[in-house]
């Protein structure tokens, strides 16, 4: 069966599979073939006289639009995985056939719906002049971008003083999180790499493979490297590494040996790694198959995937420069988008190809889809190898990096048991935000596989920095203040910024601030929910105390989702005291929380009658009225009319009909202004008022009279 194919052929890496036989007959091939080659695949084919090697994308792809609004990191992931392989399973195979019949060397992807093969100009023709093919993508090897310290230029180190952490991991304030509990606990890293030296002393009791006496590299190591050519040889069956790179990164994510050696962001994360390059150099379709094998992790024989064993985040710290061939940026755009629909996050170093403008320019970095981290050094300057944005290279004018993270003069594990000082490179930089990936998701399990939202945290928390702070050249539409541009992106990242926003990620308001009820109706409240960012996925539970004793309180809806609204309900007050009431209203979601305040004022009665009212002047053209607070009174309405001294209130303070007028008052005060004339005399009559009507018996009178000033009744 075509899965049972794919599985063997790419998990296992066994030997690839060729045939031969009679040639099937092609689609005719249409004038304008070579548009859908890579000019670098034509003039591969054509300068070598013999094979080359491409990617055969197919017009068919998943769409994968409905694993957004999946809940869980667990649904998302497995829809996504069974998506992929049944548009494969389902599309590939007349395709797999010609090429068979070509004897054509080929291996099967599903992670995007392309075939890896090896052939001459002819059988390039004859392939990309079939309908089921879209386009023929370069597959060149590309050559890692080395740290600006190489490993042979550094010095290894003796273990630091007891305890030591990092100053890097210090910088961004993982150790303040640490306090916390959150060590990152419960996540996993993935970093497709050189590999990585798995039993390092501070990297192997973080693997996920070593329960503390026996190794398991079933769903925890895979090695895309199907040729030999290095020390590791072809498709290892354990996890190595034969550069040095990769265990490097790595420990920059998890690194502690449990003594003097703290050198990783999340010491109590677990990870898992792919071997993407064979001695430093790798192709676009060895990052593929790294990329297809996290999504759904496979035994070492690559057989009986499992994408609920998936990481999650990815550390990706290598790049494809078209100056190693990969002349089109969006060969792994599919990829990309595909592996972060299955809610990954996949952080990625943008480049070590500044200080110009537009220098991130290269596959993975340059995609909306990829975290793209630039390097900073020890006092947040930007350093000068770390590249900046905008991205022009697909046309996007896209800004980038997405945060910045120190990147100069990294200390890390590296091979052979041994730790090295000095790295420098953007390589160095975005492990300490997948590390971070790992710390918030420990905090705050439920947030794993809401992609938008982890990264959304991480730059809204990072660190602002700016021109202002460090001058460099103006890229893209900055300005000296610009946040984010970029040269910083964010700006440098801050764990303990991080996790305090995760931790507090929206605020709770209340309207009405006060309200009065008479018993026995019910009070209401309109609580508002409003998310700091706007990924917030929610949903929030609401809670309320301090509720009159005996009383109801619900919340509709509850939950609360977008629109982020609900009313509160406080019932049944016929059952309970009078009196003024404070409402603590609360918000949570996990981790999570917000908090307002209320009023409650319950009665049963309408308030005594107001007394002691008096009447001076306040001005030359104003009187002032000031009268007894009334028990059980919430307000007052200050009625008056013009020439009618024994005018009847009206039942409406809000609107009062001609020619009377009515002002409310919270307190026992009131200043009007009309000073009475012979011509013209002004009546006031001052009620007091509650939620169960006004006070009863005659109300209280003044008069501004041309000729005096009167209080009384």
């Amino acid at each position: 069966m075509l899965r049972r194919l794919i599985s063997l052929a790419l998990f296992a890496g066994l030997c690839l599979q060729t045939a031969s036989g009679a040639g099937l007959a092609a689609p005719p091939t249409p004038p304008s073939w070579q548009n859908k080659v890579d000019p670098w695949v034509l003039e591969a084919a054509t300068a070598s006289g013999g094979q080359t090697e491409f990617i055969i994308f197919l017009p068919a792809q998943a769409d994968l639009s409905r694993a957004a609004a999946l809940p869980t990191k667990l649904q998302k992931g497995r829809y996504v995985y069974e998506t992929l392989t049944a548009v494969a399973e389902r599309t590939q195979g007349p395709l797999i056939a010609a090429l068979k019949a070509r004897g054509l060397a080929y291996r099967p992807y599903w992670v995007a719906n392309m075939i890896w093969a090896r052939g001459d100009a002819a059988a390039l023709e004859g392939l990309a002049g079939r309908a089921d093919v879209a386009h023929v993508y370069a597959n060149p090897t590309v050559k890692l971008s080395e740290p600006a310290q190489p490993v042979k230029a550094q010095a290894l180190f003796a273990p630091a003083a007891p305890d030591a952490i990092e100053w890097n991991i210090a910088k961004v304030n993982a150790p303040s999180v640490w306090t916390a509990g959150y060590t990152g606990q419960g996540a996993v890293i993935a970093g497709q790499d050189t590999g990585y030296q798995w039993d390092h002393p501070a990297l192997k009791n973080h693997y996920r493979g070593w329960n503390g006496s026996i190794a398991n590299h079933d769903y925890n190591w895979h090695d895309a490297i199907h040729a030999t050519g290095s020390s590791c040889g072809a498709s290892s069956p354990v996890p190595c590494d034969d550069h040095g790179h990769g265990t490097h990164t790595m420990g920059t994510m998890v690194g502690d040996d449990g003594g003097s050696n703290r050198i990783g962001m999340a010491p109590g994360a677990q990870w898992i790694g792919c071997r993407n390059m064979n001695a430093g150099n790798g192709t676009p379709t060895t990052y593929a198959e790294c990329y297809q094998w996290f999504i759904a992790p496979t035994r070492v024989n690559g057989l009986d995937a499992d994408s609920s064993k998936a990481p999650d985040v990815i550390n990706n710290s290598w790049s494809c420069p078209p100056s190693e061939g990969c002349t089109d940026p969006n060969v792994l755009l599919t990829v990309v988008q595909n592996v972060r629909a299955a809610g990954i996050v996949t952080v990625h170093s943008a480049g070590n190809s500044g200080s110009g403008c537009s220098s991130v320019r290269d596959p993975a970095a340059i995609y909306a889809e990829s975290f793209s981290v630039g390097a900073t050094n020890g006092t947040d300057g930007i350093a000068s190898f770390s590249s900046r944005g905008p991205v022009m290279i697909d046309g996007s004018n896209r800004l980038k990096p997405n945060v910045s993270a120190p990147g100069v003069s990294i200390r890390s594990s590296v091979p052979t048991n041994a730790y090295a000082s000095g790295w420098s490179g953007t390589s160095m930089a975005g492990p300490h935000v997948a590390g971070l990936v790992a710390l918030l998701i420990s905090a705050e399990p439920p947030i794993a596989g809401q992609v938008d939202y982890i990264e959304d945290i991480i730059e809204q928390s990072a660190v602002h920095l700016t021109y202002n702070n460090y001058p460099n050249p103006m890229c893209g539409s900055d300005t000296s203040s610009s946040v984010p541009n970029n040269v910083y992106g964010w700006g440098r990242i801050d764990a303990l910024a991080a996790y305090n926003l995760l931790r507090s990620p929206f605020t709770v308001t209340a309207t009405p601030a006060t309200t009065d009820v008479c018993a026995p109706n019910n009070a209401s409240f309109t609580v508002t929910i409003a998310p700091k960012l706007s990924s917030f996925p929610g949903p929030v539970a609401p809670n309320v105390s301090g509720a009159p004793a005996d009383t109801t309180a619900a919340f509709n809806p509850n939950p609360v989702t977008a629109p982020w609204s609900t009313t509160l309900t406080i019932g049944n007050t016929a059952a309970a005291a009078t009196g003024a009431f404070s409402l603590a209203i609360s918000g949570s979601a996990g981790l999570a929380s917000g908090s307002t305040s209320a009023q409650l004022q319950l009665h049963k009665t309408p308030p005594a009658a107001v007394s002691g009212v008096s009447i001076s002047r306040a001005s030359a053209s104003q009187v002032q009225l000031t009268w007894d607070s009334a028990a059980g009174a919430t307000g007052y309405q200050v009625w008056r009319a013009v020439n009618e001294p024994y005018f009847a209130a009206g039942a409406s303070c809000a609107s009062p009909e001609p020619p009377h007028g009515c002002a409310t008052v919270t307190g026992s005060s009131y200043i009007g202004a009309s000073l009475g004339d012979p011509a013209q005399d002004t009546t006031y009559v001052v009620r007091a008022v509650n939620a169960c009507g006004v006070a009863a018996g005659a109300p209280p009178r003044a008069g501004a009279f041309g000729y005096a000033l009167i209080p009384g009744n």
